[in-house]
């Protein structure tokens, strides 16, 4: 529409207003319309003629940035129903952190469903949403729709066909089942790909990690991100890899933060005890050194194996020096002396079987099950469950809930007063809601409903869906 015509229809409208016919002022073109008709009703089809032409001629044009984006793919699993939407929502709007969110969604997935995506969309960056969501990942990182993923195998030669998410979920599984190839196929693609996507590729090399991953690990020591090449290093240390030597390596300054010593009157055995620092700066310079350090190389500086040397450490004695040692097993050492650490120290129980959980993404289901099962059941620091990552959804049950003292401490923590424990009991409760089978979930609700926490309290949101999923799992 020209201006000239904008113009016209002005001159109707202002008509109109001051409540005159206008229809001697219509276009030609109009008129023809209305000619036959009264005069009401020549006025009532130039009104229809005239709102059509501002409504649809006089729309403003969309901006040239704005994009037709292809369809939101349908994922491999169907949506939660819309009766327990409500709930979901719920949940997600009391989980704190999107750890926590991603717990939500997780505990969904096990039972068999997505989040509707008005309810919960994962970021372009989330790495930590159940593999299912993967296409909706790629769509939002790739609004034009360029590329198409693809049902057939990754190859070299249909690299570029697979978004970024959905290559990682096709890579990860044949780590699993072809682990050769998948790292092959990392090693001949990832150079071309920025910092963040290579580091992304190179930990799926995690999965299946073995000595024949050591060479492709190796070459990546000139690689151009600090990142990749200290993630490599990680794995080597995983792999028995030690680093090179050198008086002037962060190994020997850390070692110097741990005195060597000896117990046992009849066999004397080597100890390891954190030394005490006299400040906050040398606090702080040890914690960077466990960071930087990987837990072969320390070993090898004390002259024993690691699992030596995580024997002998003495436990109890500095507990942020335990965290950082605890940390840096979870990063760098192997399978077994992780292993080996978790079950020495859940034998031991008590507060030390609270470092476990800083190896929990290291650890089998097993072993993450039986520590859970720990904790509960030694009910000293039910919090701490909090914790805890990288746990499957939804295999907790009543027996486990309820065997030992968790249940009393748990009620004692309801009618506690002071904010800190009101704010742990919220955490259990979250815990329980991901951890817990659908009657487990509905059980614990009565309990604590019973105990005194309000029925409506946002603190039961996870378990309510979770108890409202139990008639969904056959779905799994």
């Amino acid at each position: 529409m020209n201006e000239l015509e904008q113009a016209g229809l002005a001159r109707l409208r202002d008509g109109w207003i001051s409540g005159g016919a206008v229809f001697e002022l219509a276009p030609a073109e109009w008129k023809t319309v209305a000619a036959a008709a009264t005069p009401d009703e020549q006025e009532r089809r130039l009104l229809a003629i005239a709102a059509q032409a501002l409504d649809v001629a006089l729309r403003p044009a969309a901006p040239r940035t704005l994009k037709r984006r292809p369809p939101l793919p349908v994922l491999a699993l169907p949506l939660l129903p819309d009766r327990l939407r409500p709930l979901l929502r719920a949940a997600l709007k009391h989980a704190a952190d999107a750890r926590r969110k991603a717990q939500v969604v997780k505990l969904v997935a096990s039972r068999g469903f997505v989040a509707h995506p008005m309810d919960w969309m994962p970021a372009t960056s989330d790495q930590t949403a159940p593999d299912v969501y993967a296409p909706w990942i790629d769509w939002q990182a790739n609004s034009e729709g360029q590329r198409h993923g693809s049902l057939d195998k990754l190859t070299v030669e249909n690299w570029t066909d697979f978004y970024p998410a959905a290559r990682r979920v096709a890579l990860a599984s044949m780590r699993w089942s072809e682990p050769a190839a998948a790292r092959l196929l990392i090693e001949l693609k990832a150079p071309a790909e920025s910092a963040d996507v290579r580091l992304s590729l190179v930990e799926l090399i995690r999965i299946g990690l073995g000595p024949a991953d050591a060479s492709f690990l190796k070459s990546l020591a000139t690689d151009r991100s600090g990142k990749v090449r200290e993630l490599a290093g990680r794995m080597l240390a995983m792999l028995g890899e030690k680093g090179d030597g050198g008086p002037d390596l962060p190994v020997n300054e850390l070692a110097g933060f741990i005195e060597e010593g000896k117990a046992g009157f009849i066999r004397r055995r080597i100890t390891y005890n954190p030394a005490k620092t006299k400040s906050h700066a040398q606090e702080q310079r040890r914690a960077e050194l466990f960071e930087l350090c990987n837990l072969v190389d320390l070993a090898a500086r004390f002259g024993v194996s690691e699992s030596d040397f995580i024997t002998g450490w003495q436990f109890g004695t500095d507990n942020n020096a335990d965290i950082l040692l605890s940390r840096m097993v979870a990063a760098s050492g192997s399978d077994a002396v992780v292993a080996h650490m978790a079950d020495m120290l859940m034998a031991a129980g008590g507060k030390p079987a609270l470092f476990v959980l800083h190896l929990m993404p290291r650890l089998d289901g097993r072993r993450q099950r039986v520590l859970i099962r720990q904790i509960i059941k030694d009910a000293q620091f039910p919090a701490a469950l909090h914790l805890a990552h990288d746990i499957d959804a939804g295999w907790l049950d009543w027996d486990d809930v309820s065997n030992g003292r968790f249940l009393a401490v748990f009620r004692s923590g309801i009618s506690a007063n002071d904010d800190p424990t009101r704010r742990a009991v919220e955490d259990i409760a979250e815990t329980i809601g991901c951890l817990a089978t659908a009657p487990a979930a509905a059980k614990f609700i009565d309990e604590t409903v019973a105990a005194g926490l309000p029925p409506a309290s946002p603190s039961l949101a996870l378990l309510r869906l979770n108890a409202a999923l139990a008639e969904n799992q056959s779905v799994q």
